[in-house]
């Protein structure tokens, strides 16, 4: 079995395909430069788990931050990604549960990046809290 947190970043994963101007590309946790051509492009990558026992039930809620990278390239930057990160809030909202996985998912901070490359590049960074429950011994099942 896999853990909570891991059934919720690949149904994120999953949730975004198809995204304005992205397509399939999509990656989890990517540490490699993207070519020119495989932009404009997704990254998702957890950020912060925190636990929060329940005094009075052997569960833990937990506080999962997920940044989703929008990388993009073009003249403005953040114009061009405008319309991804549109689309990709819509997916992400229009399922709270995140596929039964979470208790609720909420926008949180979103970070600007332009950087000069033989291209001008954006990273716009939309960071999500999803919350969600475990068993207090078991990370993989749903209480």
């Amino acid at each position: 079995m896999t853990t909570r947190r891991e059934s919720i970043l690949a149904r994120i994963r999953t949730t975004l395909t198809g995204t304005s101007n992205v397509g399939t590309r999509i990656w989890r946790s990517r540490v490699q430069a993207l070519a020119r051509q495989e932009s404009p492009a997704i990254i998702i990558e957890p950020v912060s788990d925190t636990p929060e026992q329940n005094t009075s039930l052997p569960t833990l809620d937990w506080s999962l931050v997920v940044r989703v990278s929008v990388v993009v390239r073009g003249d403005v930057p953040d114009q061009q990604a405008d319309p991804i990160v549109e689309s990709l809030h819509a997916k992400l909202m229009a399922d709270l549960t995140v596929g039964g996985n979470a208790i609720d998912i909420q926008p949180g901070n979103v970070s600007f990046e332009m950087v000069d490359a033989d291209q001008p590049t954006g990273v716009i960074s939309c960071d999500y809290l999803v919350r969600y429950r475990t068993e207090l011994d078991d990370l993989t099942t749903i209480p």
